[in-house]
């Protein structure tokens, strides 16, 4: 397999990840002159804080996406590759992918984050995360499936599990996925499951830190802990997960929670990069660079967004926080510097400029933090709605989750609630065994031409 880019006077600019980050450069980044090429292992852009609706039923997975491929559609010099990046060949202007190389004039790493699991390889096999479209589709599947389960099975205590719904993670997401699925318990069970009482499903949100929301105030936190707790769920704070065992998660001071719905959304780490050296990264397994948002020690090379990590910001040095607007305006910022560069100017540093932070636990209740401006409630909830909505791409998808949204408000009558398992073709199972084994080559590759380097 090759990438098949034509051959250009223009200088390449390959961005590897197709996020809020990498989709604000590419965007940016027209008529600039430069041969964009966008690399992502997905055909499609995603819009990440409203994957919990897909995981629990409320909207579409297509609302939320979008081809790349019908973004750019008229645009000159640009190129989509579906691919993973492998490894890197500075040196060379060169990455490795799992369709082949391909040589950069400037190369952006836009790929964001990966779920965390703090190296606890058990739970990592065992736990469901929910960090990307088709993750929440699986996990809507089991949920649903464990329902229907829970209606037929032989035991009272395989009933227990199957109900029992444990969620791990008191960030955003955490009490989003938490409130979405007690409005589930609420609202759809007693219609979709009458012959199932509701009184035996419990929600356990578990968080290790002593405060839900902690990159938020303590009146957010306190607010959405009342909010959750409300509804039924039983937050756990102060409170360590060290294992999963025959359906049961384990806590650190020795107890035992029965479920078979095991949700694992308790922070974020860098998506890997091959052969990349350790001391590129930073906390987090985030890429370390400076101002300008350049990779240290490596010539022609930016990262932008949750994959990198910048303490050169007076304001953040411990690092920007990884939400969608501060890739956004690196995106932004990066391409006016890429056209500086090609001119010879003096380029910008960045400097983050925080539009605020929300979460949302279920209709009428959010928590909203627009500088000094805190809110919770009602209001807050429908700022949460408005922004939103104003933020996924695509007229055809806003209408869609509008209407969503406001048939949900009314009635809680989706008819999502479909468990549906694809099956890959034969022809897509072969490709990516070929892949697979020739992403094992590449490997050995690598590691001869380090050893090499080393001799």
């Amino acid at each position: 397999m090759s990438f098949n880019l034509p051959h250009s006077d223009r200088k390449r600019v390959v961005i590897v990840g197709g996020g809020f980050g990498g989709l604000r450069l590419c965007n940016k980044l027209r008529h600039s002159g430069f041969q964009v090429v966008l690399v992502d292992r997905n055909n499609y852009h995603q819009f990440p804080p409203l994957i919990y609706q897909i995981a629990s039923s409320g909207i579409e997975p297509s609302s939320i996406s979008f081809p790349f491929r019908k973004i750019f559609q008229k645009r000159h010099d640009f190129f989509f590759r579906m691919a993973e990046v492998r490894s890197i060949f500075p040196e060379h202007n060169i990455i490795q992918t799992s369709i082949g190389k391909v040589r950069y004039d400037y190369l952006v790493f836009a790929a964001g984050t990966t779920s965390n699991f703090f190296g606890n390889k058990h739970v990592e096999e065992e736990a469901m995360p929910m960090k990307t479209v088709s993750e929440a589709m699986g996990l809507r599947n089991a949920l649903l499936d464990n329902f229907e389960r829970a209606l037929t099975c032989a035991t009272e205590a395989e009933r227990e599990e199957l109900l029992n719904v444990v969620i791990v993670g008191g960030g955003a997401t955490g009490v989003e996925i938490a409130g979405a699925i007690a409005e589930m318990k609420r609202f759809v069970m007693p219609k979709d499951y009458p012959d199932l009482p509701t009184d035996l499903m419990h929600i356990n949100l578990i968080e290790a830190g002593p405060r839900l929301l902690a990159g938020m105030s303590q009146k957010s936190s306190a607010a959405v802990e009342r909010y959750l707790r409300g509804m039924g769920v039983n937050v756990m704070l102060n409170t360590m997960v060290t294992d999963f065992a025959d359906h049961r998660v384990i806590l650190k001071d020795g107890r035992a929670i029965p479920t078979r719905s095991f949700i694992w959304v308790s922070g974020v780490t860098g998506q890997p990069i091959g052969n990349m050296d350790e001391s590129h990264f930073g906390r987090g397994h985030r890429i370390k660079v400076d101002a300008y948002n350049r990779v240290e020690g490596l010539e022609g090379v930016f990262a932008i967004g949750d994959q990198c990590i910048m303490t050169d910001d007076p304001a953040y040095p411990g690092g920007h926080p990884q939400l969608a607007q501060v890739a956004i305006q690196q995106g932004t910022l990066l391409a006016k510097n890429l056209r500086r560069l090609e001119r010879g100017e003096e380029l910008r540093p960045f400097r983050y400029r925080n539009l605020g932070a929300m979460a949302t636990v279920g209709r009428n209740r959010a928590v909203a933090e627009f500088n000094r401006v805190k809110m919770s409630g009602f209001l807050a909830w429908v700022m949460w709605l408005v922004v939103h909505l104003r933020s996924i791409l695509g007229v055809r998808n806003k209408i869609i989750v509008l209407f969503n949204w406001v048939w949900n408000y009314i009635s809680y009558s989706q008819s999502l609630r479909m468990i549906v398992y694809a099956k890959k073709a034969k022809e897509v199972r072969e490709r990516e065994a070929m892949l697979a084994s020739t992403h094992w080559g590449m490997d050995l590759m690598s590691k001869g031409l380090e050893d090499k380097k080393q001799a």
